[in-house]
């Protein structure tokens, strides 16, 4: 005799807001919204095409829609929480330098 189950209820599907590269950039603060050069755009875009220059060689999140390359809120997030500075006791705080003047001879 089969058992009866009852159908699992699914999420709704929830539209996130997508960001072209160059607003991403700028989300992201690899960029200033004044500036007109491209900083930033080359390593997002590099980063989702070619994932060995990503963080640990994982390919940066994105998506692809019409030919564009796109990134969602929760992308830009994803891509943050890659790249935060971790302390894993290994690292220690820089040496300061010591400049040592050097005396003429005369």
């Amino acid at each position: 005799m089969p058992v009866a189950t009852k159908p699992r209820p699914t999420a709704t599907p929830v539209l996130e807001t997508f960001h072209t590269v160059s607003e991403a950039a700028v989300r992201l603060n690899l960029r200033k919204p004044e500036d007109p050069s491209k900083k930033g755009e080359k390593w997002l875009s590099d980063g989702v095409n070619r994932p060995e220059h990503g963080s640990k060689g994982e390919a940066i999140p994105s998506h692809r829609l019409a030919g564009q390359l796109l990134f969602s809120d929760s992308d830009l997030a994803y891509i943050a929480g890659m790249h935060r500075n971790q302390r894993d006791g290994r690292s220690r705080p820089r040496k300061r330098r010591v400049y040592r003047t050097v005396k003429a001879v005369s």
